[in-house]
Parts: structure tokens; sequence; C-alpha cells
């Protein structure tokens, strides 16, 4: 099968490898123009709070002294000696915060500037003294030519104060970062031209990459097609000092190991002719069904499920042979997608009786399997009643606990079991159904391992029931078809009169 070329590997190199690219330049272009960005503009807010609090002690004699001219033409003097600087504003405390001082000069005599937002206003006037206010903000109209409506701004107040220590007033100061946002997009162009330079270069050596990465691969895929044809004796010449010589050695390793497995092959064959179910062989043989012997047992814990047709032996005598045998074919397959599907497997068939096994994790699912199995025979049976033909009816009983599934038989036959207590009561459990006229019996081993007891409708039969062979006795249960009407289904009121057992022993 080709590979296309969106799915190759050096495709898919190249595509890594720019996306790797690009992460790391956009990366390095984002820390870099960040860092960029914060030391200019902490720059301008450093050189904001020196030129403050320098024009704050400078000016502080000129404002105690009501000589506002001079503050002024300072104030004028500075903005034209610095182009970034926007404004300088003088506020007098003795005259309840009205603007004494300022440049540009139409901003004399107000009380709040229309420069900046209230709030950065009042922040410098009530916070000046204590520790400085110190923002970073934007215009709300022209300055002139110096700044234009919305350009971004720094502004720092410094408390003005007399020799006594008594602040007099607050002078403020507005520096553009014009002059940063245009520094900053310089360092953005630099970093992108870098970073496509970067990009180039990354995908010339992916590129090259690639093809020292896909020649050897592609030799290694023609090899594989020419032992898939058959040519075991084939092996693959890529001779490389990496992970691709590496799995060329281990293709070839491969090859060597198919080569020998045809002889095991041909003896899992002869064993899978003595068959054993699918689900039994992970239990009995592990390392593969080419490795089971005679005699080997694992103790489990299980659910044994019994079911057996009920009058049977009658219903065959007025058939033919092949009646009877494709009518077995047909209810046992029945059955057994209905074991399957509820997590057990079918471990044999005696006569017409099916004995299924369930995994202890499955206890809930042997109860599943036998309502199944109660519906698929509603099924089965009217579809034969359809046709004319003879119905079935079918007792179903179980049981769990510990048993040891393994092989019994010699050197030529070997067929897996299930030894224990629990397939005898089991068989013993599926058998008491025609004498208590149920269709299901369980016993109290099943209902006390349920993980959802309240999914179904369990019936009390006895609370005590000796069984023939077993000393202990059991209690059994009915497993009634229709759903659970309330929550605590294996509490159920017992029958008003529950069947006697004859002798006290079945």
């Amino acid at each position: 099968m080709s590979v296309s070329r969106s799915r190759s590997i050096g495709t898919r190199l190249m595509l890594a490898t720019t996306l790797l690219i690009v992460a790391v330049v956009g990366v390095v272009v984002w820390r870099w123009t960040t860092s960029e960005r914060d030391n200019l503009r902490s720059q301008k807010r450093t050189e904001a709070r020196s030129f403050a609090t320098s024009l704050a002690s400078a000016y502080m004699n000129e404002l105690d002294d009501d000589n506002w001219s001079q503050i002024r033409v300072g104030a004028e003097l500075l903005l034209q000696d610095n182009p970034d600087f926007v404004y300088v504003i003088v506020h007098d405390d003795r005259r309840d915060d009205r603007i004494v001082a300022a440049a540009p000069a139409d901003l004399v005599d107000q009380y709040v500037p229309d420069l900046v937002r209230l709030d950065i206003t009042r922040a410098a006037i009530d916070r000046a003294d204590v520790s400085g206010a110190e923002a970073e903000t934007w215009l709300l109209r022209d300055v002139g030519t110096r700044a234009r409506r919305g350009e971004r701004i720094v502004e720092v107040a410094a408390p003005m104060r007399v020799a006594s220590g008594k602040r007099t007033g607050v002078l403020r100061v507005g520096i553009s970062l014009a002059s940063v946002d245009r520094a900053v997009r310089s360092a953005e162009l630099t970093a992108a031209s870098i970073g496509a330079l970067s990009l180039l270069v990354g995908l010339f050596g992916a590129w090259v990459l690639a093809r020292r990465m896909t020649s050897p691969i592609r030799r290694l895929g023609a090899s594989a097609a020419q032992i898939a044809s058959g040519d075991l004796a084939h092996r693959a010449a890529v001779h490389r000092a990496d992970e691709i010589g590496e799995l060329a050695g281990k293709f070839n390793e491969m090859t060597t190991a198919l080569e020998a497995s045809f002889g095991q092959l041909r003896r899992t064959l002869t064993t899978f002719e003595r068959f054993v179910p699918q689900k039994f062989l992970a239990v009995i043989a592990p390392e593969g069904i080419d490795r089971i012997e005679v005699g080997v047992g694992s103790p489990r814990r299980i659910s044994v499920l019994f079911s057996d047709i009920r009058g049977y032996t009658k219903m065959s005598e007025g058939m033919q042979p092949l009646e009877v045998f494709n009518l077995l074919n047909e209810y046992i397959a029945a059955m057994g997608d209905e074991i399957s599907r509820a997590g057990g497997f079918v471990d044999k068939y005696i006569g017409d009786a099916i004995m299924a096994l369930f995994d202890d994790e499955h206890t809930d699912g042997v109860l599943d399997a036998a309502l199944g199995m109660r519906r698929t025979l509603r099924r089965f049976n009217a579809e034969r009643a359809a046709k004319g033909l003879v119905t079935l009816e079918a007792g179903i009983g179980m049981h769990g606990g510990d048993v040891v599934m393994g092989t019994i038989g010699f050197a030529s036959k070997i067929e897996s079991t299930v030894i224990g207590d629990a397939v005898n009561t089991a068989s013993r459990i599926e058998g008491m159904t025609k004498e208590y006229g149920v269709a299901v019996l369980v016993t109290n081993a099943i209902v006390e391992g349920l993980a959802h007891p309240d999914r179904y409708h369990l019936r009390l039969i006895s609370a005590e029931v000796k069984v023939r062979g077993r000393a202990q006795p059991v209690a059994l249960y009915e497993l009634l078809d229709a759903p659970a009407a309330t929550s605590g289904g294996s509490d159920a009121t017992p029958p008003a009169t529950p069947p006697a057992v004859s002798g006290g022993a079945t």
C-alpha cells in the first residue's frame, strides 16, 4: 500500500519542524518585545519620576512666593528641550488645588485639567504627598502639535514641600510613550526578520534530514512486501548505526522467526484439533495453545450455568435423527449467543444440556445470560410454532464457587474440564426446576455475589434446601423474567406456600 505525500514521514517531519520553529520564534519574539517594552517603559517612568522630583524641589520656593510666572517660563523651556514631555502642571494646595502654573498655558486656573481622566487627577492630588502618584494613561485631547488625542502617556506626580515639610502643592509631569511604541515595533520587525530566516534554514535542514530517514524506511517497506509474497529467505539490506539500522536488524530477526514459526504452526494445528474453548485457553494455556498439556489445572472462582431441554428423550423418539440434530444445532447456537453476550462461554454440551462458565467478575452476567436465554427461547418457539414445528422448554440452574479448570485425557486426546462442587450443585439445581415447576433457579452463592441485585426480580423459594450429594444446604431463588418493580430484588417476598422437598433432599 503506497503512502500519500501528505502522510509520509518526510512531510510530517518537515511540518513538525516548521511548527516547532514557528513556536520557538514566536516565544522568542514575544519575550524579546515584551522585555524591550517593559525596559523602555521603565526607563520612561524613571525619567518622569526624576524630572518630577527635581522640578518639585526647584519650583518649591517660587510656589511659596506665588512667583507663578517663573514656574510657567521654566515649564515652557522644559517642554521645548524635551520633545517627549507633553505637559507640566502645578496645583496649589492653598487655593483648593487650582492649577497656578502649567505648560501648555491654557491649563492655568483650572482645577481638573481636561488632558487625562478624572481619576488620574484625583490620584495625583490625594496620593502625591504619601508615595507619589504614577499612572499609565492616554490623552483625552490634542496638545498642540506635541501629542494627539488617544496617545499613551505616563504621568508622575510629586509633592512640593516647604522647608518645614508641609506640602503646599503638587507637580505633575506627563511624558509620551510614542517613542517607546516605535522602539517596540522596530524590535518586533527585527525579531520577525530573524525568525523568518531561521524558519527557512530550519526547513532546508528538515528536508535533508527527512530524505536521509525515509530512504532506508522505503527499502524496509520493499523488503516487507517481498517477504509477504512468500520469500522468507529474503533479508533487508539496510546498514546504519542508528535506530533505523536497529529496526532493520529486528526486522531480519523477525523474518528468521517467521521461518521457524511454520513448524510451530503445524504443532498448533494438531493441538487445536482437540478443541478447547477460547476463554478456557487463557487459563490453561497462557503461553499458547501449542503448549497445552494433560493434567494442567488452575484454581478459579466461577459461576456455573446448566441448561437442559425438558422432555427431550420423549420428543426425540417421535423425530428423525437428522431433525433432532438440526433442532439441537439451532437451539444451541441461539443459547450460545446469549451466553457469550453476557460474558460467559460454553464449556461443553452434554447431549441436549449446556454447561456454561462465567468468571467471578461476571457474577451478574450469569443472570443476564439466563434472562437472555429465556427471551431467545420464546422467540425461537414462536418461529417454530408459526411453522407448525415442535417447541421446546428448558430449565436453567446456577451456582457459584471454587473450582479447578484444567485438562484431562491422555496423549492423543485432551479435553478441558471443570472440577468442583459448584459444577455438581449447578447440575442438581437445574434438575430441581422440574420439581419446583419454575424455569430458572439460582442459589444464594450467586445472589450474594451480585454487584447490582436491584436489576433482577428474584423470588425466594426456600431459605434451606438439601441438595443431593451436598452436606451444606443452599437457599434457592427463582429468577423471574419480568423486571423488578422495586429495588432490593434479592429480598423479594417468598411465595405463600413454598413447595415441599420430598425427603429433605434432592
